[in-house]
């Protein structure tokens, strides 16, 4: 069996949600404050019988209203689903420990465990009353805290709800729930053999190689553990007698002080004596590491990384222990689960991934039989399968949940895509809560800087620019259309070029090639056009924005279109650089057509644009011609991912200098200004 889901009812920020898990790794994402600890520890008040379960009165869902509240006390409700695993049989002990709290018979079998901690019956009728006179949300809750929390109890219940069948504590102990919170102390936890979790760990793992010695049966493996045991017993012996041939002398003078106080009476006096255990020794024991050379160090003297991967893996040393029926009979647990937060705490990105596949193999190898993660790493989240990933996150005060691999549905091609490329840098759009999808790494470069210009910021807005390689939006937006419910509900903006471009029908065989805008339908009678018009059909929280349709190419033919006289926009990698720029003066100093054409070399690209642009057929100004030519020459003396590092850096330096006369204007292009305003509305 496996926990299937979890339903959370006025608990934390969760107001009424139920979260869907899978059978094996469970790793839970979202921003801060999107409520992956509070999961956690909803999971804790019916597992962990450590931790306490009367709640305090900000544990609470604080959006319930003032109405709700005086209609009757608010409870808190948490609901876990165990479901049968496809490939377990119906028989077993997972059977045997829920068969009690079965809702569902047939197979897969289902039972339900229920915490509810509310006001008893008998208090209703006061809480009522005194509520009644409450005029503010606030003070509803005043009259809570002050009045009736001490009163409130929690309840533990199995099967149906409404039967109110407590759970019997003895079959909720046959779950281990190993909880690593992310704030630890693994040294003070694990390394000295006087700590009871190495102390277990040491013991279990005693004469291992008689205890996993499958041809020996287990009166065979009793025997040789206590010849062993007996052994070391004798040899203990020895030890202490010899200790006490050392103290002999010392002893009378230590002991002669209780003469002389009257510490010997009654024909009796003090002494020492004593016996010493293998069990006993383990206090002795202290974790160290050792290096090849011979030098050993204690183990506090790792980092804090290594020491907890060392933890992790004692944690589940320690479940091997607990679910041994040989060691512990009938205390033995059956439903092992490992909870780990932020397990990305003080790990390098590579012993991440490292973590995540260790992990892994210990499900394989059923140590544990589900785990539980919750982490803002972009690395772990690289490292999984789309089916692996829950998504938290917030609308407004509500809680939502989504399911990054339930989104696609039968379209496996456009998951396959996404699953290969949601690397470390790309899966930040899953913890992101603002999107700018981009085709390219100039945009991805330069989209932060042009906010700045626009008045806005990015980083304060917590949008990211994700750069998803060409115009591939289709895929990676089936993560965000909220036409499926298993989506995550976040503005999105899709940054895409026009790129205008057409192919000779006068030929075989004929093929789309780039061409520029004022190429376009200007010889209908020999070449076929087409133009980028991707725009989706997706939810209202997904928006593409693109270049003009008339007159846009590409991110840097409208840079130079909107800036054709802003010569600091020639960069050092560019080709052609004294060209464009006598470009930019001449059309700046109001210069016709003619004279910009003269700049121009007679390579048989320049000789095409020239002939475009004399077209009988474009209706074009001259102004705007001589903006296209501009455009065109920039286009083609650009290295795009060059050129973008150094125009970063440019107009990065350009607004330090905002305010002062050394500020030269730049203008943002109509498509991007708007799509970054959009992106930054609240």
């Amino acid at each position: 069996m496996y926990i299937s889901n979890i339903e959370i009812k006025n608990y934390k920020n969760f107001r009424s949600n139920i979260i869907e898990f899978n059978d094996g790794v469970n790793v839970i994402i979202g921003h801060n404050n999107a409520g992956k600890s509070n999961l956690l520890k909803a999971m804790a008040l019916i597992f962990d019988p450590s931790i306490k379960k009367n709640l305090a009165i900000d544990d609470f869902n604080k959006t319930i209203s003032l109405e709700e509240l005086k209609l009757q006390p608010p409870i808190v409700n948490i609901s876990i689903a165990l479901t049968q695993e496809d490939k377990e049989e119906l028989m077993g002990d997972d059977l045997v420990i829920v068969s009690q709290w079965l809702t569902k018979l047939e197979e897969p079998y289902e039972a339900k465990i229920h915490y509810e901690f509310c006001l008893p019956l008998k208090y209703h009728e006061d809480y009522e009353r005194m509520q009644s006179t409450s005029t503010s949300i606030i003070e509803a809750w005043e009259i809570i805290d002050r009045n009736f929390l001490r009163l409130y109890t929690y309840k533990i219940y199995g099967g149906n709800l409404e039967n109110q069948i407590t759970v019997d504590s003895e079959y909720l102990k046959k779950f281990d729930f190993q909880f690593l919170d992310a704030i630890r102390d693994v040294e003070r936890d694990m390394f000295s053999g006087k700590n009871t979790l190495l102390k277990n760990v040491l013991d279990f793992f005693m004469d291992f190689d008689i205890k996993s010695n499958e041809g020996l049966d287990n009166e065979d493996k009793e025997r040789k553990i206590k010849d062993k045991k007996m052994e070391f017993e004798e040899q203990a012996r020895k030890l202490m007698e010899s200790l006490n041939e050392r103290m002999l002398e010392g002893k009378k003078q230590i002991l002669s002080y209780s003469k002389d106080i009257g510490a010997s009476f009654d024909n009796a006096e003090p002494n020492f004596a004593g016996s010493i255990t293998d069990i006993e020794l383990y206090s002795a024991l202290k974790l160290i590491v050792e290096y090849q050379t011979g030098i050993q160090l204690p183990i506090t003297h790792n980092g804090l990384g290594y020491n907890n991967l060392i933890f992790m893996s004692l944690l589940l040393a320690k479940m091997q222990v607990n679910a041994s029926e040989t060691y512990l009979g009938n205390n033995a647990k059956v439903f092992p689960m490992l909870v780990i937060e932020e397990p990305e705490a003080h790990l390098h990105p590579s012993m991440q991934r490292q973590l995540l596949k260790f992990l892994k193999k210990n499900l394989k190898d059923t140590k544990v039989r589900q785990i539980f993660v919750t982490t803002h790493s972009t690395h772990i989240t690289g490292a999984l399968n789309l089916d692996e990933l829950i998504c938290l996150y917030k609308a407004g005060s509500d809680t939502h949940v989504s399911y990054p691999g339930k989104v696609f549905g039968t379209n496996e091609e456009s998951k396959k895509y996404v699953q290969r490329f949601l690397d470390a840098t790309k899966s930040n759009m899953l913890f992101a809560e603002k999107l700018i999808l981009v085709e390219g790494l100039a945009e991805q470069l330069l989209m932060s800087i042009f906010a700045e210009y626009v008045g806005k910021s990015l980083e304060d807005n917590h949008v990211a620019v994700i750069n998803v390689g060409g115009k591939y939006f289709d895929h990676f937006l089936n993560l965000f259309n909220t036409n499926n419910s298993a989506a995550i509900n976040r503005k999105v903006v899709c940054i895409t070029d026009r790129d205008p471009e057409r192919r000779d029908i006068t030929t075989e065989k004929p093929s789309y090639k780039k061409c520029y805008p004022f190429e376009m339908n200007i010889e209908p009678e020999k070449y076929e056009y087409k133009i980028n018009q991707l725009e989706l059909e997706c939810s209202s929280n997904i928006k593409f924005y693109l270049q003009d349709g008339m007159q846009g190419k590409t991110l840097e033919y409208d840079l130079a279109r909107f800036n054709a006289t802003l010569e600091e926009l020639v960069t050092d990698s560019m080709s052609n650089k004294e060209e464009i720029k006598n470009l930019m003066k001449l059309f700046k100093e109001g210069k016709g057509i003619d004279e910009l054409y003269s700049q121009l070399s007679n390579s048989k690209e320049n000789v095409r644009i020239i002939g475009a642009l004399k077209h009988g057929d474009l209706n074009w100004t001259e102004v705007d011609k001589k903006i296209a030519l501009i455009a065109a020459r920039y286009l083609n003396s650009v290295g795009k991912g060059v050129n973008a590092l150094e125009l970063a850096y440019i107009l990065e330096g350009n607004l330090a200098r905002l305010g002062t006369d050394a500020y030269i204007d730049f203008i943002v292009p109509d498509y991007i200004k708007e799509a970054i305003e959009w992106v930054c509305e609240n």
